[in-house]
């Protein structure tokens, strides 16, 4: 894989809110990664940033608005079928509305300390301590299906140093 040259399929968000040691996390109920616990997120539409995005997904999959987003890390995944993925992944403070569940998710709020990453991809347990720490953060992956064949991941200097 020429990850130089990478131009993936489709781009995404992830959000992430935590709140008073918490996070938000969903189980998700059809699409890429049916049957597993990730973050609210989805894939961006024609014309929309990645924060606009987040916001979107977030207030379809949950019914909350997250409030204090910030750029957390840049995920790439290639999967030996031929879809590639890049995914913006956002941390956010807080958060309006009220927690909904969804034809798309089922959300629950979870302790930090007690992450089901049993129960996710299994990527999330490499990145997402660093996510928790805020540190700014960028991996590539391949998989085969729900299989990790292959990753790098690197703790950036700064968020500036990768295209949000």
């Amino acid at each position: 894989m020429d990850w130089g040259a990478f131009s993936p399929t489709d781009t995404a968000v992830l959000t992430f809110i935590r709140h008073d040691g918490q996070i938000l996390l969903i189980l998700k109920k059809r699409g890429l990664g049916n049957g597993k616990f990730n973050a609210p997120g989805g894939r961006l539409e024609h014309g929309e940033t990645p924060e606009q995005a987040a916001v979107r997904e977030t207030q379809e999959e949950v019914g909350l608005t997250p409030t204090g987003l910030r750029p957390a890390g840049l995920l790439d995944f290639a999967f030996t079928d031929g879809y590639s993925l890049r995914c913006h992944v956002f941390t956010a403070t807080d958060h309006t509305g009220i927690l909904a569940e969804t034809d798309e998710a089922a959300p629950f709020w979870c302790p930090e300390a007690d992450i089901p990453y049993g129960r996710m991809w299994s990527d999330d347990r490499l990145w997402v301590p660093l996510m928790l720490d805020a540190k700014p953060f960028r991996a590539a992956f391949v998989f085969d299906g729900d299989l990790m064949l292959w990753h790098t991941l690197r703790v950036e200097a700064g968020i500036a140093n990768y295209a949000l």
